[in-house]
C-alpha cells in the first residue's frame, strides 16, 4: 500500500471578516475554480467509487491506473507548494527576513535531524536503520492525520470569512471540533478498523485487541457512520440559520461527510486512501496556486526574478509549475514513501531510472530526504498559511482579496 506522507496545506484561517458586501463573492475564486479544486471531494466521492467497480482489487484496476497518475500530478505539487510560496514569492519575502526562526533555523533543523538519524548505520545507535525509519514513519502519520483535519478547518474558515460573517469564536470552535473529529479521529478510527495504519501492530494492536476489533468491525463501522452524518447534518443546519449563509461551505462540508462516511464502507481500504489523499492533494494545489497570486514585482531586475513573478502572478502558470515539478520529483520521493510492497508508480513513467534510485546506495539519503521534505511541508504550511498574523493575511492577499467578479 502507498504509504502516502504527503498531506497538504494546513490552512488554520483565523480570520476578522468584515460585513459582506451585497452581490460579493461567496467563492475563493468562483464556481468553477472551486468546484475543481476546493469542492473537489463531491466530484471525486463518485469518481472514485465508479472506477473501484468491476475489480476484484482495485489496487489493479482502473482506480489504481488513475490514482497513479494523480499521484504523480499533485502528490509533490502540493507538499512543496508552500515551500515555494515561502522562499520563491516577493510577498513572503518580509516575513522570512522578519522571522528567521520560523523560516530558517527550523526547517534547517529538521532537515539535520532527520540526516542524521538515518544515515548512520546500523550499529551507530541502540536501534537499526529500519527501527529508525519506522519511528519516523508512525510519527509522520500522526502529524499528517493532524495536517489533514487542519486544512479541512481552514477551508471552512475561509469560506466563513468569504460570507463575511464569521459567526463569533463559538462557530470557530465548532468548526475546529468539526475538522478535527469527523476529518481526523474518525479517519484514525476507520485506518484502525480497516488494519491499514503504518506498523499497526507494532503500536495499536498491544494497546487493542485485534479480534475483538474485527468481530466488532460492522457494528463500529454503523456508529461512526451514523455519528458522522449526523454531525455533518447538524453542522450544516447550523449553517443553514447563520445570518450570512454560505452555499461553498455547505458543499465543503458535504464533501468531508461523503469521503469520511466512505472510509467505514468501501470494500478495500485503497479505495478510501485514494479518495481522502487525492482530495488534500488538489485542495493545497488549487489553494498555493492562489497565494502565489499576491506576488509583488521584484525591486531589482533579474530575469530569473521576473520569470518567477511572471508565473506567480498567473494562478495557470503556478498549477502548471507545481504539476511539472510533482512529476519530476516522483522517482526521487517514492523510495520513502512506500511501503508493504504498493505500487511504485515512478516505475510506470522512468522505468529504469526510478528502479535505479531505489536500489542505489543514495537509498537512505533518498528515505532521510523524503521525511525531511514531509516534515518541512507540515510546518511550512502552518508559516503562510498562519492568518491569525497580520503580516501573513497581507503576504497572502491573492488568496484572501475577493475575488473580480
Amino acid at each position: 500500500m502507498v504509504a502516502v506522507r504527503a498531506a497538504a496545506s494546513a490552512v488554520s484561517v483565523s480570520l476578522d471578516p468584515q460585513p459582506r458586501a451585497r452581490g460579493a463573492q461567496p467563492w475563493v475564486r468562483g464556481l468553477l475554480w472551486d468546484g475543481v479544486w476546493m469542492l473537489s471531494g463531491l466530484w471525486l466521492v463518485p469518481l472514485v467509487l465508479l472506477l473501484s467497480l468491476g475489480s476484484d482489487d482495485p489496487r489493479t484496476g482502473s482506480l489504481d491506473l488513475v490514482y497513479g497518475w494523480l499521484t504523480a500530478l499533485f502528490w509533490l505539487g502540493h507538499r512543496i507548494g508552500s515551500t515555494w510560496i515561502a522562499y520563491c514569492t516577493t510577498a513572503y519575502r518580509p516575513l522570512r527576513l522578519a522571522e528567521p526562526v520560523r523560516f530558517v533555523l527550523v526547517p534547517a533543523a529538521i532537515a539535520v535531524a532527520c540526516f542524521a538519524l538515518l544515515l548512520p548505520a546500523d550499529d551507530a545507535f541502540a536501534c537499526s536503520r529500519a527501527e529508525r525509519v519506522m519511528a519516523l514513519a508512525i510519527l509522520d502519520y500522526a502529524l499528517v492525520t493532524y495536517h489533514f483535519a487542519a486544512q479541512h478547518f481552514g477551508a471552512l474558515r475561509l469560506y466563513r470569512a468569504r460570507a463575511g460573517g464569521g459567526e463569533g469564536p463559538r462557530r470557530r470552535r465548532l468548526d475546529r471540533i468539526y475538522a478535527l473529529a469527523v476529518g481526523g479521529a474518525a479517519v484514525v478510527v476507520a485506518e484502525v478498523v480497516a488494519g491499514t495504519i503504518c506498523y499497526v501492530d507494532v503500536w495499536i494492536d498491544p494497546w487493542l485487541d485485534p479480534d475483538r476489533i474485527a468481530a466488532a468491525a460492522a457494528t463500529i463501522a454503523a456508529v461512526a457512520s451514523i455519528a458522522v452524518a449526523a454531525s455533518t447534518f447538524a453542522m450544516l443546519l447550523l449553517e443553514a440559520r447563520a445570518e450570512r449563509p454560505s452555499l461553498p461551505y455547505a458543499l465543503y462540508l458535504t464533501g468531508i461527510g461523503a469521503m469520511v462516511t466512505a472510509a467505514f464502507h468501501v470494500r478495500a481500504p485503497f479505495v478510501f486512501v485514494a479518495l481522502w489523499t487525492t482530495q488534500h492533494w488538489i485542495v493545497a494545489t488549487g489553494l498555493g496556486a492562489l497565494v502565489a497570486e499576491g506576488d509583488r514585482p521584484a525591486a531589482t531586475r533579474s530575469r530569473w526574478r521576473a520569470a518567477r513573478h511572471a508565473v506567480n502572478r498567473r494562478p495557470w502558470a503556478m498549477l502548471i509549475v507545481l504539476i511539472a515539478l510533482s512529476v519530476l520529483l516522483l522517482p526521487v520521493m517514492e523510495v520513502e514513501a512506500v511501503a508493504d510492497g504498493g505500487p511504485y508508480y515512478a516505475d510506470r513513467i522512468f522505468g529504469a531510472l526510478a528502479v535505479a534510485l531505489r536500489t542505489s546506495t543514495w537509498a537512505p539519503a533518498l528515505v532521510a530526504l523524503g521525511f525531511t521534505t514531509g516534515f518541512q511541508h507540515y510546518w511550512l504550511d502552518r508559516a503562510v498559511y498562519r492568518f491569525s498574523d497580520r503580516h501573513v493575511r497581507e503576504a497572502a492577499r491573492g488568496l484572501l482579496d475577493p475575488p473580480p467578479r
